[in-house]
């Protein structure tokens, strides 16, 4: 089974993925995270990465494309994956479309995880994560023991540059204008699932898992 998780940052795309994972046991290609290993990297790339995020703007199709495509090339990607994150326009689509393609593979659904710009600002800018151990919390939600140091390690909690409030809302207006003709497409293809993400967690996933289910049933049929 291979799907597309689609949202706005703060959506809560990152939680339902580890729910996914545990449930279908399908690897998680985030972009994210690959992007966050590279800034860590020092590297030209690394250092191209840091400026476009720290600055609220999308990475370059072209680098999250080549970066997506050697990834599910991967041995653990044989039997299907989630990509949180790609494609978010219509030219990285199409990227995925010869990808699949080549590998004669079909796309199962693109979930679209939809949430107000009130409540994706509100979860961004309360998240705080450890230097030392990289553990997350968020002020809220779920807040340290100690204000400011992390549980684990004794670490100090910081905020990502990222997750700005002025920084939030810059991402979230780039997000819509550059994949509002993405999720128009898929809808136009019959593959868009809409869920609203600003329920609590638990019920997101039960709406996840009542669509991903039929479709793990039909593709699992002999």
């Amino acid at each position: 089974m291979i799907i597309v998780l689609l949202g706005p940052p703060g959506a809560g795309k990152g939680t339902q993925a580890r729910q996914i994972q545990e449930r279908y046991g399908l690897p998680q290609i985030s972009t994210g995270d690959l992007f966050r290993a590279a800034m860590g990297s020092e590297s030209p790339l690394g250092r191209s990465v840091k400026d476009y995020i720290e600055s609220g703007r999308l990475v370059p199709d072209e680098v999250t494309s080549a970066v997506v495509a050697e990834r599910i090339a991967q041995p653990d990607c044989r039997k299907g994956f989630m990509l949180d994150g790609f494609p978010r326009t219509l030219p990285q689509a199409q990227a995925l479309d010869a990808l699949l393609a080549a590998r004669r593979l079909p796309l199962d659904a693109v979930l679209y995880f939809d949430v107000t710009d009130a409540v994706a600002v509100e979860r961004l800018s309360g998240r705080r994560t450890c230097g030392r151990c990289n553990a997350n919390y968020h002020v809220q939600h779920m807040p340290p023991k100690k204000a400011g140091f992390c549980d684990r390690c004794g670490g100090a909690l910081t905020q990502r540059p990222d997750d700005q409030p002025e920084t939030i809302r810059k991402r979230l207006e780039v997000y819509a204008q550059q994949t509002r003709a993405l999720v128009a497409e898929y809808d136009r293809r019959g593959v868009l699932y809409r869920i609203a993400s600003d329920e609590a967690p638990e019920k997101v996933t039960a709406s996840v898992f009542a669509i991903l289910d039929k479709i793990w049933a039909r593709r699992s049929r002999p």
